[in-house]
């Protein structure tokens, strides 16, 4: 009996130390050590845990701890990462997008439920909730005034190219209307306060304004998310015929580089610092009072190094407005240096970093349009 076993562990590790089997099958993490017994993949802790909620697809196990038989083992054998993902990831659309361990619950247990539960990818051609070019329905959407959530209509709609939202079910006219390439949608479960919660932004007289949406159902706020990126991808093929479809799929929804609180001083540098909350999307730095504004209360392009812009650790000396925090951090311009300080070193290296990789990518013409604007309006 011990034979056996011995056997059957060390098939196992030959399956496991296989390269396609290196990666988690769901979010790409490395190293992964659970597999499903039923679908015939190698994960990582943190999805085996979706996989046990969908337990009539999916039986998990620990590669390191529990038992594997011989037919578990020959089963694996003859699946494996590659295999399985050929049947359940065949026809993914181009721009669903297909999360990583760094991404929130909602949007893996979704991804692994659309794989294996619905097998929303297993035929050609299949139609899917996000594909129709129009999505409408009921969000609750945080009040810009009094951050209370209340129930409104949303309408998404790739012929008219925008998003809507009305503040009655009834109303003829929109409190909005989103122009589909001015739109991002980013998960925010954390600062929304909803596992469920979704970002919204937009730009309106190229200000960012923002919409903080959660919905019950996670599969029903997913299915928004990969909706709008459905509507941006046949906008931009229209919009840049000649651009293939990775270079578009690359233009869709993004996740912010960076946030978190910073201490900002103004123009003049000698006035006290204060805690702001900052976004950096892209190029656009924004400051916030509160987290959950809708507006900004001022941004900074940041441009890139072949232009003039540079990130340097630390404050120039002999800077006199008061902060509370030491790890500073100064953003130069062609125009002007603008100063932030952060609570801790972890997190001024990271800001550093998020700064750096923006100033060391070449700058778009549409960019160029964007920094034109920022210097006209100062």
């Amino acid at each position: 009996m011990a034979g056996g076993n011995e056997r059957s562990m060390k098939a196992l590790k030959e399956v496991w130390k296989r390269a396609e089997n290196s990666l988690c099958a769901d979010c790409g993490k490395p190293d992964p050590d659970w597999a499903s017994s039923t679908l015939g993949v190698f994960i990582c802790l943190s999805c085996s845990g979706i996989h046990r909620n969908i337990p009539s697809i999916s039986k998990v196990k620990s590669l390191k701890m529990d038992y594997w038989d011989d037919a578990q083992v020959q089963f694996l054998a003859k699946h494996g990462n590659a295999v399985t993902k050929a049947i359940y990831e065949a026809h993914i659309p181009i721009y669903y997008y297909q999360p990583t361990y760094n991404d929130c619950q909602v949007l893996r247990e979704q991804w692994i439920r659309a794989k294996y539960e619905r097998k929303e990818f297993t035929e050609p051609g299949k139609q899917l909730p996000y594909s129709d070019g129009v999505k409408e329905g009921i969000l609750w959407k945080r009040g810009r005034d009094n951050g209370q959530f209340l129930p409104r209509k949303f309408l998404l709609s790739e012929r008219e190219g925008c998003l809507k939202y009305f503040t009655k079910q009834d109303a003829k006219e929109p409190k909005i209307n989103a122009k589909i390439d001015v739109i991002n949608a980013t998960f925010q479960p954390e600062k929304i306060g909803n596992p469920n919660g979704l970002q919204i932004t937009y730009l309106k007289d190229n200000k960012t304004r923002n919409i903080f949406v959660y919905h019950e159902s996670g599969k029903e706020v997913v299915d928004w998310f990969n909706a709008i990126r459905s509507v941006q991808f046949h906008y931009l093929k229209v919009a840049f015929p000649i651009a293939s479809d990775n270079e578009i799929k690359n233009r869709l929804t993004r996740n912010f580089l960076k946030e978190g609180y910073m201490e900002k001083t103004g123009p003049k540098q000698r006035e006290a610092f204060k805690k702001r909350w900052f976004t950096l999307d892209h190029r656009r730095l924004m400051y916030f009072k509160d987290p959950l504004d809708a507006f900004a209360k001022g941004e900074v392009f940041v441009g890139s190094g072949e232009n003039g812009y540079s990130v340097q650790k630390g404050l120039p000396s002999g800077t006199q407005g008061n902060f509370s925090w030491h790890y500073g951090i100064t953003i130069v311009t062609p125009d002007r240096e603008y100063l932030f300080t952060c609570e801790t070193e972890t997190e001024q290296l990271e800001w550093i970093r998020a700064f750096t990789s923006v100033i060391n990518q070449a700058m778009t013409p549409q960019e160029y349009a964007i920094e034109a604007y920022f210097k006209f309006k100062s």
